[in-house]
């Protein structure tokens, strides 16, 4: 994805920070992972599209059902250049099965934790 809209209009590292609530870091962080595009101004500023607080957000998603940065790129690189709304809720359908996958992870876990059964006798990692 481009750093210039149609219009021509790009957000500052700030303004994007601000729109998603995240520090000006994260998004530094995120550029440098590929999650992110800018250009630089004659001035040295980044500057990014009017779609990176979108970016932004649904990275955070992802994050928070337990994606590693490195899935949620490759998620990204997935996409095609120009997604389409069908993309788009494939990547959501995705996002949600994972998140119902870990979920019925964390159930069994709960099961075993709440089995009577002293905790040093649990099953491990490996016998999951």
């Amino acid at each position: 994805m481009s750093a210039t809209t149609a219009e021509g209009h790009t957000l500052t590292i700030g303004e994007v920070a601000a729109a998603t609530g995240v520090a000006a870091s994260a998004i530094r962080f995120y550029e440098r992972q590929g999650l992110l595009t800018s250009h630089r101004t004659s001035g040295n500023q980044r500057r990014y599209d009017e779609f990176a607080p979108c970016m932004v957000r649904i990275c955070r998603v992802a994050q928070r059902v337990g994606l590693t940065v490195q899935e949620v790129v490759a998620l990204f690189d997935a996409m095609p250049e120009q997604p389409t709304a069908d993309d788009w809720q494939g990547l959501t359908d995705a996002l949600v099965a994972e998140a119902e996958r870990r979920i019925a992870d964390l159930r069994r876990t709960l099961d075993d934790l709440t089995s009577d059964g002293p905790l040093c006798a649990l099953p491990g990692v490996d016998d999951v």
